[in-house]
């Protein structure tokens, strides 16, 4: 986990980012509505920080991500990085900014070309963006694959002939190559086993440490997110509900979602009695969310302000900890 999560000037500033989804219906394609996927979000991320993005699944998580690296275009908002709106960049500016920010996707799977070797898959990039060519991009690669626990030899191989484990570690590599400042890791390790998640986390902070680098770690393994953030971000239904330090997010939740995520979390002593709060109902629709507080129809504590009232905003309540609720 980084320490250098100051006051300073922060690296990424989002405000306002929305991703709206159209619905359209019918033979002439007529809009029915919208789903409201990212609704109205604000954050900073400092450099050398990480910042744990958490919530059930469907609250807007991955987009957020691939919003702000405009794999998909975001509806509206500012993200201002290295001092330049990234939704506002042209097609020809944003691919040479992209070398400053990478994404490791989720499933080691699908997100490797099975008909390309490992040398390429890595050292494409480095050719595209002007760093290295020929024999030089592949020496490149091949110290990218031992700085991520693997062989040199392997880069003539194919992604079939390694496990899932191992081919994460060449997404780690590729998103690496380019010494980025910022790298989204969309559910990096819930494809994979335990033992191999905290090598994969514990590669991580060693390659945060050497390139200096600002992650922001998408997961849903709250004890997984625990280990490597400093701060963590709370979603539902697509707004962050409560943004803390990490310490102080697990040490005193506000917020009532927040808490009964929590005390989901597996209780490594067993005989330990552990208060469960069990959230009834499902996720509400996000093509027609509540009014008022989005969480109030499965929130134990709700009260009539929660149900009509206007959606709570988030607002600091103590020293870099802030939460969207009426209750608070």
């Amino acid at each position: 986990m980084s320490t250098d999560s100051n006051n300073s000037t922060p690296m990424l500033q989002v405000r306002g980012l929305k991703k709206y989804f159209p619905i359209y219906k019918g033979l002439f394609r007529s809009l029915k509505g919208t789903v409201k996927a990212v609704d109205d979000l604000s954050f900073d991320l400092h450099a050398k920080e990480t910042l744990g993005i958490v919530g059930e699944s469907g609250c807007g998580k991955t987009t957020v991500g691939r919003s702000l690296l405009r794999l998909i275009e975001p509806t509206d908002g500012e993200a201002h990085f290295m001092g330049k709106d990234i939704f506002q960049l042209g097609a020809s500016e944003l691919r040479s900014f992209r070398k400053n920010m990478q994404i490791i996707f989720q499933d080691p799977y699908s997100s490797l070309n099975p008909r390309m070797t490992i040398g390429s898959i890595i050292g494409d990039a480095l050719e595209l963006h002007g760093i290295a060519q020929g024999d030089d991009k592949f020496e490149m690669s091949k110290e990218l694959l031992v700085k991520v626990g693997l062989q040199a030899s392997y880069i003539n191989r194919y992604p079939h002939e390694f496990s899932g484990g191992q081919r994460q570690r060449i997404g780690i590599a590729r998103a690496v190559a380019l010494h980025p400042s910022f790298v989204v890791c969309d559910e990096a390790v819930s494809a994979l086993d335990v033992s191999v998640q905290a090598q994969v986390i514990n590669l991580l902070q060693d390659l945060q440490d050497e390139y200096d680098l600002s992650y922001m770690f998408i997961a849903h393994d709250l004890s997984v997110v625990k280990h490597i953030s400093d701060r963590i971000a709370v979603m539902y239904l697509g707004r962050i509900v409560e943004l803390s330090e990490c310490d102080e997010l697990y040490k005193k939740p506000l917020h009532p979602y927040t808490q009964a995520l929590l005390s989901a979390i597996p209780e490594p002593k067993p005989r330990r009695k552990k208060d469960r709060i069990i959230l009834r109902g499902e996720v509400p629709n996000p093509i027609n969310p509540p009014k008022g507080c989005h969480f109030h129809p499965r929130c134990p504590i709700a009260t009539a302000q929660c149900k009509t009232g206007a959606p709570p905003v988030l607002r600091e309540v103590g020293p870099g900890h802030s939460v969207a609720c009426h209750l608070v």
